[in-house]
């Protein structure tokens, strides 16, 4: 068994490339062949989201404060709380972050395929964020 302790894990500002607003990650973990299994804990600062995106073998968020934003390419805005759990098929083009007056975090768990655990591409824009009202 392996613990990896609070204390000890290290928190990174995810990258503007891939983040608009203030992201932070903790505890990015990736786990040894033949697992394919990777995650880290996220958190998003209020208007905080990620890119565009798809994960090879889809993603599954467990949140755990807050209230989030997220969308697959020509959905709805849906919004989602914490305890609840999201999932994203693979190859779903798709973001998700905070609402715009509300931080959120999540655990994002996900498996790499072929050494690959997911590909950004453009960024939202504050009109693509701010476009709809969100469902539940």
């Amino acid at each position: 068994m392996e613990i990896s302790r609070k204390s000890e894990l290290k928190t990174v500002d995810g990258p503007a490339e891939y983040f608009t607003g203030r992201a932070t990650i903790t505890g990015q973990f990736q786990r040894a062949a033949p697992s394919h299994v990777t995650g880290a804990i996220v958190h998003f600062e209020p208007g905080a989201r990620t890119a565009w995106h798809t994960h090879p073998l889809g993603q599954t968020l467990i949140v755990t404060e807050g209230v989030g934003w997220t969308q697959v390419e020509d959905g709805p805005v849906l919004e989602f709380y914490a305890g609840d759990i999201l999932w994203c098929p693979p190859e779903h083009k798709h973001w998700h972050g905070a609402t715009p007056h509300q931080g959120m975090t999540h655990i994002a768990i996900q498996e790499a395929k072929d050494g690959t655990n997911v590909t950004w591409m453009e960024k939202v824009t504050d009109e693509q964020y701010l476009a709809a009202q969100p469902v539940e």
